[in-house]
């Protein structure tokens, strides 16, 4: 291997070096603080070689392609997790825990991730999968004292192993009909493959399609996930609706465009319903939730249907790149929304709730109580909402003009819809933080800002910053 080669693979490689660390510092001394730092340090420098990759981008093997739309992916997947080390500080740093092994499997998830973004081939995609999956799964059952926590890491643990092994069967399938496992071998052969075998091909790709969806929790594979999102610790929720669906995402958008999969109708036909459901599904749910986690939850449901508008806009491409770079400037651009809001709104939600049940209730009189955190909460509702000035309006507009350029008059409608019963629930939210405190007699006492204040703050200008001036994000991202 090359120089070059090995420069490309800077992420991985930082990434793989601090786990190294960890493993030894557990094995010499067993302390939760210094494991927070080192991982801490070791995904700063690797968020520095993410930048110093871009300038090595290339196919470094048939596994892994590095380029500088999965580089941008890396450095939000990498920025998202040390949001999530944040906002662990308080969960596993207590006091008599020792949660040394929790740092190592954020940080070998985290890797997983890394890796699903940069695949170009199913063994690299089926390897970062189970990398970030079998950490999850432990991960979410911090603390291992609580029930609700184990039982969510149960749940997760049984339907995920099914939906992978649904997954890898239908890549079993597509290997059977095309005798290629990169993603650009498919691509190449499968046109010819449906003609001589069609029910193979149509076989494999439904069966790849549901186990994608369960990771995305696409409507009617979501079933996880509020239990999932209520049960885990916070931090966990957050790497869960970040870092774990994003990599996914951008991972089936590969495989999507490489395996040119939108030349099959009746593909296409059953993603559009999946998306519209989704959309619905998700919004009209989302109304009847009292706690906030999950309420999120049902959110996400929706905003992953939205996203899957742009894989059913890749179909109008044909031979032309037109519906192409704007699909994948709508993609970029709302992904990178959705993350930075969804790691505004549940930092909060850790800061204000911790552990304990996240109920709308606890929520009453936040701006009163602490009014920069209540802001940011605020700010990234308001994102979600696709509120103007905001990252999530930009987002919106671009998933918009896609739908209009590739006539998706359907998921216009459900984009439309959706998103005016997701504004319900989501000013619910505002007004509940807004309300007076129950007793007026009682002044509420001054808080004194800290660095969850700082993190909410900084959160809170990047979801305005995106909405308000979006040119030097798209000139950054290339959208």
């Amino acid at each position: 291997m090359t120089v070059s080669k090995l420069m490309a693979l800077a992420p991985v490689l930082l990434l793989s070096l601090t786990i190294i660390v960890l493993v030894l510092h557990a094995s010499l001394k067993r302390d939760h603080k210094s494991a927070w730092y080192i991982s801490a340090l070791g995904l700063m420098i690797t968020l520095w070689g993410t930048h110093y990759a871009s300038e090595y981008a290339q196919q470094v093997t048939v596994l892994i392609k590095v380029d500088q739309w999965g580089l941008l992916f890396t450095g939000l997947i990498v920025v998202s997790t040390l949001t999530t080390l944040a906002i662990s500080r308080d969960v596993f740093l207590a006091e008599g825990n020792r949660k040394e092994e929790y740092y190592l499997l954020i940080v070998l998830s985290t890797l997983g991730a890394i890796v699903l973004c940069q695949s170009s081939h199913i063994v690299s995609l089926l390897l970062g999968m189970e990398l970030m999956g079998i950490a999850v799964y432990a991960m979410i059952a911090f603390p291992e004292e609580d029930a609700l926590p184990l039982e969510a890491s149960i749940k997760y643990l049984i339907l995920s192993a099914c939906a992978s092994a649904m997954l890898l069967f239908g890549f079993a399938l597509l290997y059977a009909a095309t005798g290629d496992l990169s993603y650009a071998g498919i691509g190449s052969k499968v046109s010819s493959a449906y003609e001589s075998n069609p029910m193979l091909v149509v076989a494999g790709t439904a069966m790849v399609l549901s186990g994608i969806g369960f990771k995305l929790s696409l409507v009617p594979f979501h079933m996880w996930t509020p239990d999932v999102y209520e049960g885990a610790p916070t931090p966990v929720t957050n790497f869960l609706a970040t870092v774990s669906k994003g990599a996914m995402f951008v991972a089936l958008t590969r495989l999507f465009l490489d395996g040119k999969f939108y030349q099959f109708p009746s593909l296409i036909v059953a993603l559009t319903l999946i998306s519209v459901a989704s959309m619905l599904v998700g919004n009209l749910l989302a109304l009847r939730q009292e706690n906030v986690k999950r309420l999120l939850a049902y959110s996400s449901i929706a905003h992953f249907g939205y996203l899957l508008m742009v894989i059913v806009g890749f179909s109008s491409l044909k031979e032309t790149g037109e519906i192409l770079n704007l699909g994948r400037d709508a993609l970029t651009f709302y992904l990178s929304a959705y993350i930075l809001s969804t790691l505004a709104a549940i930092a909060v939600v850790a800061n204000v709730a911790g552990e304990k049940t996240a109920h709308i209730e606890a929520f009453t009189g936040l701006f009163w109580k602490q009014p920069l955190q209540a802001a940011a909460l605020m700010v990234a509702m308001l994102s979600f909402a696709g509120i103007p000035l905001t990252a999530g309006f930009m987002g919106k507009f671009y998933l918009i003009t896609l739908g209009l350029d590739a006539g998706l008059w359907l998921l216009l409608s459900g984009l439309i819809i959706g998103s005016a019963i997701g504004i319900y629930y989501y000013l619910r939210l505002i007004f509940a933080m807004s309300s007076p405190l129950g007793d007026p007699s009682v002044v509420p006492s001054k808080h004194s800002l800290s660095w969850r204040d700082a993190l909410a703050f900084v959160l809170l200008l990047s979801v305005l910053y995106m909405g308000s001036w979006p040119q030097p994000f798209i000139d950054f991202a290339g959208v």
